[in-house]
């Protein structure tokens, strides 16, 4: 199963890099992973989405916890929420097929960022189907560069996951693990 996490860290230099370093020496993978300040400039957010069952998830809370830097993490997998990822997507286009993937970027709700004489580039913002159809949609033009972003996401209505509210997997904290 993939778990969404939220997780509230200090804001410092190095912080990113103690965290991959803790998937990585556990052998852990990433499958997605986005990092920014949040509204308090103290405190950065990442949401990492992980594959994993149970167990899995456990160990990655308790290693992340022994980090000085992680403040609250949140697995906001079972709550609704919102989310986005972002693509940038480069296409060979000769103005043979120009219409037609302007017709797609228009279906899909996308823009056009930047138009050459033998390209188009294009973006899209929406959750991870509506990203991969899109890419789908765009191979048989020719995909010459593709940059995606990782999934961010925000809980539904009253609920959030700043220091004061959220599911908080603190319980799960220990010191030997």
């Amino acid at each position: 199963m993939r778990h969404t996490l939220a997780v509230l860290v200090e804001n410092t230099p190095g912080v990113l890099a103690r965290v991959a370093g803790l998937f990585s020496r556990r052998g852990f993978n990433i499958d997605s992973l986005a990092v920014g300040r949040t509204e308090n400039p103290d405190l950065s957010r990442m949401t990492i989405v992980v594959e994993g069952d149970d167990r899995i998830l456990e160990q990655v809370t308790k290693q992340l916890y022994k980090l000085i830097d992680v403040i609250k993490i949140s697995d906001i997998t079972a709550d609704e929420y919102v989310d986005r990822e972002l693509v940038l997507i480069k296409v060979s286009s000769d103005p043979a097929h120009r219409g037609e993937i302007i017709q797609v970027a228009d279906i899909f709700r996308a823009r056009i960022v930047d138009l050459g004489r033998k390209t188009i580039t294009l973006e899209c913002t929406g959750n991870d189907g509506k990203i991969n159809a899109f890419e789908e949609s765009l191979r048989p033009y020719g995909i010459k560069e593709l940059v995606r972003t990782g999934k961010i996401a925000v809980l539904r209505g009253l609920k959030y996951t700043n220091l004061e509210s959220g599911t908080d997997l603190s319980s799960n904290k220990t010191e030997n693990v």
